[in-house]
């Protein structure tokens, strides 16, 4: 079964999709895409550790090269959290000075769907923050388009579809497990 959840930050998605693995079958695998860049980033990866203490998920850390997963984690359930941070570390894979990897969406894209296919149990986390009216410079727009590509990408591919409104899931497609 494959799972997107998309919403905007901060929304409760990986509680949810934490609680969703817990119904698919283990061995259930935490992947981590996010590398800390301040303080808040630490405190929300320290929440995240924290809320799946004891739930039994291995995590792996994995910010780029998502496909990699499939050798660890292939044959049980993985939550990869988040799309929205691994589309960034692909497009600067060393440091965010100099220009954006031009290729990053396209090599975030085949990792996901290659999971999304040969994993047994997959939930993706997204944010949807291409969904506001704002202009805003190049390489924001150039960021946004991609993440938007990237969840239109995963909701096709996925069985089961939701966005989270206010801490509420609201389906699109598909059913949740259990």
């Amino acid at each position: 079964m494959t799972i997107f959840l998309c919403s905007g930050c901060k929304n409760g998605k990986t509680a949810l999709a934490l609680k969703l693995a817990l119904a698919l079958p283990a061995p259930r695998f935490y992947i981590a895409t996010m590398l800390p860049a301040d303080g808040e980033d630490r405190a929300r990866i320290g929440r995240h550790i924290a809320e799946r203490a004891g739930l039994g998920f291995t995590t792996i850390e994995q910010p780029r090269n998502i496909a990699c997963c499939l050798e660890t984690a292939g044959s049980g359930t993985m939550v990869v959290d988040s799309v929205t941070a691994l589309l960034m570390n692909e497009m600067f894979p060393c440091s965010f000075e100099g220009e954006a990897d031009p290729l990053a969406a396209r090599r975030a894209e085949e990792g996901l769907l290659a999971l999304a296919e040969k994993a047994e149990n997959a939930l993706f986390i997204s944010d949807y923050i291409h969904s506001d009216a704002a202009l805003y410079d190049d390489f924001t727009e150039t960021y946004r388009r991609d993440l938007a590509r990237l969840n239109r990408a995963l909701a096709r591919a996925c069985d089961t579809v939701a966005e989270l409104c206010a801490g509420t899931a609201v389906l699109h497609k598909g059913r949740f497990p259990g």
